[in-house]
């Protein structure tokens, strides 16, 4: 659902990625409020009620919404989030406010700060060493990475949509793979696996396009006269 504005103060829970200590943000999660202009507030510790109030709309979402749902992907739950948002959630009479959360919401866009010319860069980034097992791990699943960059430095940058990564001394693409949000799951580009197969291939010794090498088949009667 698309709120068109931003609120004065964003309320969490302290979780790790956002909260560092005593009450004070992560340095990424400063930046990001600081790009938006919107204060933050972490609930106290052991406050059950705090940290009920602020899950309330997903544990909504979990019970109301997914049971019974099937999705092609992550753009197809949102497609499916906003029309619930729009036809059952929103325009229903809410308990607690005694009033439609779209009524309320009108209300609230009056106050609202506007949103920035350009959305804050959330982006993942990171460099590292292409191994010799030319893989890189995002979220519990292994992305390939062009076995010819192996032993050099890339920036990897991953957003909502995809794993991107560049060689820092050339700006060549060592890697663009449309991001999982599935677990344990290895994502090989074709091309990839087509160089990693030759050079195998080569440190063997055989010939490009030959799948293993000729071995000799042992006689099954070899055996027999052994366990006779």
């Amino acid at each position: 659902m698309v709120v068109g504005g931003v609120a004065q103060t964003l309320v969490w829970d302290r979780q790790s990625g956002l909260h560092a200590t005593g009450g004070r943000p992560t340095v990424e999660f400063a930046a990001f409020c600081g790009q938006l202009r919107v204060n933050w507030f972490f609930c106290e510790p052991r406050d059950p009620q705090a940290k009920g109030g602020v899950e309330r709309l997903q544990d909504f979402m979990e019970r109301s919404f997914e049971p019974g749902r099937c999705f092609a992907n992550e753009l197809d739950y949102q497609m499916q989030l906003d029309g619930w948002f729009d036809d059952r959630a929103n325009p229903r009479m809410h308990q607690t406010l005694r009033a439609r959360p779209i009524d309320r919401l009108i209300e609230e866009r009056t106050v609202m700060t506007p949103l920035p010319d350009r959305p804050p860069d959330t982006d993942r980034r990171w460099v590292l060493r292409v191994p010799p097992d030319p893989y890189l791990r995002f979220d519990t699943c292994d992305y390939s990475l062009d076995p010819k960059l192996v032993g050099r430095r890339v920036e990897v940058r991953v957003d909502e949509r995809q794993v991107l990564a560049a060689a820092l001394d050339t700006g060549e693409v060592a890697c663009r793979h449309p991001r999982s949000f599935a677990k344990h799951r290895t994502v090989t580009a074709l091309e990839h696996a087509r160089t990693l197969k030759t050079q195998r291939e080569q440190r063997r010794g055989g010939e490009p396009g030959r799948l293993e090498a000729e071995v000799e088949v042992r006689s099954l009667a070899s055996y027999d006269a052994l366990i006779a």
